[in-house]
């Protein structure tokens, strides 16, 4: 296994994202986007257990700079609605990273994302990306408003039904985005469970409904994993 830095812009922004790698032959490049808090060893953690199973890793900076959970809340929030006020350039970002990873020598490529990651991994699908698949875990689904495209990834949802920042007629309202879209797309809605359920120190960001959920956690990681498997069949 391998990780090194790969740095890169964004109209101007200087990023550091990390790439993890097989240490030989990779079956494919999972990108994976962040939680509000960005690169962390939450996300880098991921990164390495999919190593460890064939993927080629891109764990994405999309802030420029890490931020320390239960210290930096406001400065990671003020950061994070930067790029949720402007979707168009988010998506123009998130694009942007999609390069850099076909740069990397990817060809098959899919993304994942954690939170607000979530939400760009889901973004990347509705930009129309020709790219295998995305996976949203506890992510944001409100979407973009911009004009649709068709949705060419396959998608998979992993889901906490009691995530106060995603009421259920945001559920039902990504579904049908989705069907309008043609994407092949799938929703794991976890009882029980509010967001950031993978995360041990989710409570930590100090917001109610905020917390780790070691059944919905494993449940979403063996899904995340068949999902991947039917994307890049052996």
């Amino acid at each position: 296994m391998s990780e090194q830095s790969v740095k890169h812009e964004f109209r101007g922004e200087s990023l550091d994202s990390v790439l993890v790698g097989t240490g030989g032959a990779s079956r494919a490049t999972v990108i994976c986007f962040p939680t509000v808090m960005g690169v962390t060893d939450l996300e880098l953690g991921f990164a390495r257990e999919l190593a460890a199973r064939g993927f080629q890793v891109l764990v994405a900076d999309l802030f420029g700079r890490r931020f320390t959970l239960g210290v930096d809340r406001e400065e990671a929030f003020a950061a994070m609605g930067r790029l949720r006020g402007d979707r168009a350039a988010l998506r123009d970002r998130l694009l942007s990273v999609l390069e850099v990873a076909r740069k990397q020598g990817a060809e098959h490529i899919a993304a994942i994302g954690y939170c607000f990651g979530g939400q760009c991994a889901l973004d990347l699908a509705r930009s129309g990306a020709d790219i295998a698949g995305v996976a949203s875990l506890h992510g944001l689904f409100d979407p973009p408003g911009l004009e649709p495209q068709p949705i060419k990834a396959k998608v998979v949802a992993f889901h906490g039904w009691d995530d106060p920042m995603v009421p259920p007629e945001a559920v039902v309202a990504l579904a049908k985005e989705l069907t309008d879209g043609g994407s092949d797309w799938q929703i794991h809605a976890y009882g029980n469970t509010g967001h950031g359920f993978t995360n041990p120190n989710a409570s930590a960001i100090g917001i109610a409904g905020v917390d780790y959920n070691r059944t919905a956690a494993e449940r979403s990681w063996t899904a995340l994993n068949n999902f991947l498997d039917e994307l890049f069949a052996a």
